[in-house]
């Protein structure tokens, strides 16, 4: 049974995949309307990742019979100014994520809460993976900001179809 300041923490960190959720599909839509389909296509795949990541830590929740808490999620940023923004505001976020999943961590050992401990390693190691994906996407970006073809290359070539993580915890609602 995970500690009730777990429980109430990780509730909080599934409204904060949903925003995520929210906040790439918006980056999406942006390249969508730019013409820009590997770009649109790499950021709807990564607002069903962060969905993903909501549904695993309802999951948990459910399997360990504690009560799950579907928060309200604030509005994303819609609005961009050019092709490089969304991807900072993306690495902007993955950075504050992965301090809420630390922040998770700690509060699992602080409480000797083993089992959800254990729990959020996969997500610790998820986080390096993000934050380094965005810090080599934001670099091509700035550097290609005028030549979108370049920016579609690279994606093209860099994130293509990934399998799934077979370590990756159970989501929600899963059919496998």
């Amino acid at each position: 049974m995970p500690a009730a300041r777990f429980t109430a923490q990780l509730n909080v960190q599934i409204g904060n995949e949903l925003a995520a959720h929210h906040q790439y599909l918006a980056c999406a839509i942006h390249y969508d309307a730019l013409t820009m389909p590997r770009m649109a296509a790499f950021f709807y795949a990564q607002a069903l990742e962060e969905r993903g990541h909501a549904m695993m830590m309802v999951q948990y929740l459910l399997d360990t019979d504690e009560a799950v808490t579907i928060p309200a999620v604030p509005a994303p940023t819609s609005s961009f100014t050019d092709v490089v923004e969304p991807v900072q505001l993306a690495l902007d976020q993955e950075r504050t994520v992965t301090e809420q999943v630390g922040g998770l961590l700690r509060i699992a050992r602080e409480e000797h809460d083993f089992a959800s401990e254990q729990f959020m390693q996969w997500f610790i190691k998820e986080q390096v993976e993000e934050v380094a994906t965005m810090s080599d996407l934001l670099a091509v970006v700035t550097r290609n900001r005028d030549d979108v073809e370049d920016i579609e290359e690279y994606v093209a070539r860099e994130h293509g179809a990934e399998g799934e993580d077979p370590t990756a915890p159970r989501q929600a609602g899963a059919t496998a």
